[in-house]
Parts: C-alpha cells; structure tokens; sequence
C-alpha cells in the first residue's frame, strides 16, 4: 500500500496534481494498527461518511459470497462521520439562534429543508441510531428556544409549541408522535427518524444488463429497453411480482397491463389504476369483474347504431 501511494504520487506529478496530506492517511477498516509511532483507529472518513467493520458473532457476520460462502468475522457498517454530525448539529443550532425572535412557523420553514435534505443523504446507510440521538438533541435545542421567549418550561407553555399527532412516512407507514413541533395551522418541523433507511440492494453476482432478463433490472431500476416505460414502473412498484396470483414474473411470461377498474365502468387510464398480469391471470381477471361483457354490449350497441 505504501508503495501505491509512491507511484500514485508520481503519476499525479505531470498533471500538477498531488496528494493532501490531511486527507490521505494508511489505516485498517477492523482494527487497530501503529504508523509512524502512533495508533490509527481503525476506518475512515469519505464523503462524509464513515467505512468500517466490527467484530461480529455467526449470526450477524458477513460472507464472503460465491459458490463456497464462507463467514468472515466481521461485518462493514456505513455511517455519518463524527464531523459530519458535528457541523449538523452547529448548523441548526445557528439556525435557531438567528430565528430566536422569530415566529415559530418562520423558523420551521427555515430548518426543514435541512433536516430532510441531510436525512436523505444518509438514509441508505446504517442511521438509524444517529437519527434518534438528533432528533433529542434538537428537542432540548427547541426546548430551549420555546424557555427564552416564554422564560418557563411548563408543560402547558410547551404544549403550545409542540403536539402530538399522527405522522405519514414516505415509504407509507404510520406513526403516533407525541412531541411535534408544530404551529397551530398544522406547519410541522421534520424529524431525522421520519426518514426511513432503505439500504442499496446489491445486484446478483451472474446478472448483466445484457443478458436479457428484463424482469429483474425492470423490477430493480425501473426502466428496460425491452419494454415499455409504463411495464417497467408497474413491475418496480410490484416487486417483480403479479398481483392476481402473487407469483413472480418470469422472462418467458406473457404480461399484460390491466385496469383495475376497467375504462368501461369509469376507470382512468392513471398508474393508480393499472397493475400488471399474467395474460391467463387478465383473462381471468377480466371474465369476473364484468368488463368483457360490458364491451360486448357496447359493441352491439355500436353495430345497431350503425346498420340504422
């Protein structure tokens, strides 16, 4: 490693380009090792997150993959980095000392935009638990603020600045809070934990955007060349999967798009009312919520007005 960081050095060289110092340190991602005389902690800072891995018994252990899986020990974890969460945390405090005089509804529009914007970035990544300690912190920092305009911390001198009150998360989950800083008109704060944590699915080992299999990378990214924008977004938000039977698609599968209340009964032609199926599942389907006969009829209706 040493030696790539000399020849890395050299390449840069011609270009005028050259390493920092400050940003460019030899560590281990599991444990502890000495340079120069001194202990490096192990991992490091990128982007602003933190890269490392941590002991871990059979059951949570990571694997090495492949034919012959094998447990390696330890298991790598993503996170905010210390310094990141740091100058966080500063920059809402900041924000809450300019709007110390403030309305509160001017003050909620100023930090929700940063509250989500920050919770997105790290939402892929293992935050849950950084998330909740924020969201205290950012209550005594509120608390706080609510003691210097009010100049108590009575329940009841509280109660007007936060309330409880049902919360609807992106992915589409409930959840009962009890102390939302809200206004009276119903302005809420965002909170770090509103966000959920979606880790990236790795994709499979054997699989290729080449080879064909537009099920999966449909499912997973929403979009193939090998079928319409419309399929792919209905199989991504199916999860591969066809909602009359519940099995999964495969590459040889007929598919067909279906409204759930067909055009002819009053059905709009909107992704809220379309889902994928199986052909012989949209047949079925088709035969049972009256639609087929009610084309037929239409049908006739259209021949009589015709042939007079």
């Amino acid at each position: 490693i040493e030696q790539c960081k000399i020849a890395i050095s050299e390449w840069l060289k011609p270009i005028g380009l050259q390493l920092k110092p400050e940003k460019t340190r030899i560590c281990h991602t599991l444990r502890e090792i000495e340079a120069n005389g001194e202990k490096v902690q192990p991992g490091f800072d990128f982007l602003g997150f933190n890269i490392r891995q941590y002991p871990a018994g059979k059951h949570v252990s990571g694997k090495s993959g492949g034919n012959v899986s094998k447990l390696l020990g330890f298991v790598t974890h993503i996170k905010p980095s210390k310094k990141a969460i740091k100058a966080h945390i500063e920059k809402v405090k900041e924000v809450i000392k300019k709007y110390k005089t403030a309305p509160q509804a001017a003050l909620i529009k100023e930090l929700n935009p940063i509250i989500t914007g920050w919770s997105r970035y790290y939402s892929g990544v293992v935050s849950s638990e950084i998330f909740n300690k924020l969201d205290n912190i950012l209550w005594q920092q509120l608390r706080a603020w609510v003691v210097s305009r009010c100049r108590n911390a009575k329940y009841k001198t509280l109660r007007k600045y936060f309330r409880t009150g049902k919360v609807i998360l992106s992915n589409g989950k409930e959840r009962n809070e009890k102390w939302i800083f809200q206004t009276k008109d119903g302005l809420r704060l965002q909170q770090h934990n509103w966000t959920p944590i979606v880790y990236h699915t790795l994709v499979k080992p054997n699989a290729s955007t080449y080879d064909g299999n537009w099920v999966y990378w449909a499912t997973r990214r929403g979009k193939s060349p090998e079928i319409s924008n419309r399929e792919a977004k209905l199989l991504k938000y199916q999860k591969g999967k066809c909602k009359w039977c519940g099995q999964h698609f495969t590459i040889e599968d007929q598919v067909e798009t279906d409204h759930i209340i067909p055009k002819c009964l009053g059905g709009k032609d909107d992704y809220k009312n379309l889902q994928l199926l199986h052909r012989h599942c949209h047949d079925a389907k088709t035969a049972i919520d009256g639609s087929q006969s009610k084309s037929r009829i239409h049908d006739n209706e259209t021949a009589e007005l015709g042939a007079v």
